[in-house]
Order: C-alpha cells, then sequence, then structure tokens
C-alpha cells in the first residue's frame, strides 16, 4: 500500500495508470467525471476500449471482458476484485461534502496486489496516523508556478494560462492572443461529459502555448 503526495503537475496519475496497466486487472477513481473520462480516453488508446470500463455519475460504458475500470471516486464499483486500487486527491477526504466518500476508500478500498492513493503532501500525518504501515513517496513538482502579475497580452509568457469567468470573456481573450500567438486552446468544465470532450478536442490547437481556461482548477 502506496501513498504518493505532492503538489500537482508531479506525475502522480501518470504513475498510478502506468502501475494500474501492468497488473490484470484495476481500478482508478478520480475527483472529476471530466479527468475520468479523459483518462479512459488515453487508456482505449493503449489497451483497447473493449477491455476498459468508464463508471461515472453520468456515463456508464461496461463492455463484457473489462479489466480496467475508470471511474468517478464515487461510483467506484467497488464489489469487484481488481489486483490493483488507486484513488486520486485523497485530500478530499477533508471536504465538508464530500469527505466520507474520500474517507470510506481511503480506509475500506483495496486492490488485492497493490493499493495507491495520490494526493497533497498535507494529507501525510493523516494517513500515517489511520494506516501506520503504509508507504509514503513525495514527488517534486516539474514545473515551477508562478504568478506573472499584470501583464499585456502580447508580453504573457509562454505556457501562461489566463482565467475568465464566463464564456463572452474567454472568447474575446483568445481571440486577442491569436492575434499576436497565432493560437489559443479553450477549456470549458461546466458542461455534460458527452458534449464537453468532443468540443475540448475540436478547439486545442496543436502548437498553441496559451490556454484561456474559464475555471482551470476544475481540470486537476
Amino acid at each position: 500500500m502506496v501513498a504518493v503526495l505532492g503538489p500537482t503537475n508531479t506525475g502522480k496519475t501518470h504513475l498510478a495508470i502506468d502501475r494500474m496497466l501492468g497488473h490484470a486487472s484495476g481500478m482508478i477513481g478520480f475527483p472529476l467525471r471530466l479527468l475520468a473520462r479523459e483518462n479512459y480516453d488515453r487508456i482505449c488508446k493503449l489497451k483497447g476500449a473493449g477491455s476498459v470500463a468508464l463508471v461515472t455519475g453520468e456515463e456508464r460504458i461496461m463492455p463484457p471482458g473489462a479489466r480496467w475500470f475508470v471511474c468517478t471516486v464515487e461510483a467506484m464499483p467497488l464489489d469487484r476484485r481488481v489486483e490493483f486500487l488507486a484513488v486520486d486527491e485523497i485530500q478530499l477526504s477533508t471536504d465538508w461534502e464530500r469527505g466520507h466518500v474520500f474517507t470510506d476508500r481511503l480506509l475500506n478500498a483495496r486492490g488485492l496486489s497493490e493499493t495507491m492513493f495520490l494526493g497533497a503532501e498535507t494529507m501525510k500525518p493523516l494517513i500515517q496516523r489511520l494506516i501506520p504501515d503504509i508507504e509514503i513517496i513525495t514527488r517534486p513538482r516539474f514545473s515551477s508556478l508562478t504568478y506573472a502579475g499584470p501583464k499585456k497580452l502580447s508580453r504573457l509568457p509562454r505556457r501562461a494560462a489566463i482565467v475568465a469567468f464566463s464564456a463572452t470573456d474567454v472568447y474575446a481573450l483568445a481571440e486577442q492572443v491569436r492575434r499576436t500567438r497565432g493560437a489559443a486552446p479553450l477549456c470549458w468544465v461546466h458542461s455534460r461529459p458527452a458534449p464537453a470532450m468532443p468540443r475540448w478536442n475540436c478547439i486545442r490547437p496543436a502548437k498553441s502555448t496559451i490556454w484561456s481556461p474559464p475555471t482551470p482548477s476544475a481540470w486537476g
């Protein structure tokens, strides 16, 4: 049993998926259905759609021969026994509304061979108290996250994120960035899964370096 802790952009999810696919069967729970859908699509490309299931509150794709289950944490079918099990963003155990579900997974959800919890390093004392024999692995951030301060759109550094709070502002900002940089992807997170993923795929230019999302934190 392992807890992999650290800030965002440390490769925790990539590690968990890599470990899961190394087992004959596995299950991973995400805090958001769009994150589940994104990683389901990724795993389908690696293992084939017939081997991967998607289980969320709004979508249920269950091939008869599914070996790997990608779920939202609340929808994880824990009656299925799998070799590997992981829960992402385990620090949501402290959330007032959803914490009881994540706490239940921390205390009771287990893989037959390997169990992995992913989340913020602030969870380390609590996890060690609840599961004394767990192995703790900490990971440093791959890149720095800094606040650039007030800047003109034409002078934004590469890999910058522009946060807006309405669709009108998102489109306006993206258009201004396109005029100076040539491309800018857009991101919505308040849509149902079916239209949201195709929209995401078709408005993300291949060589864009400036992001214009309304609520980027919801993408994890």
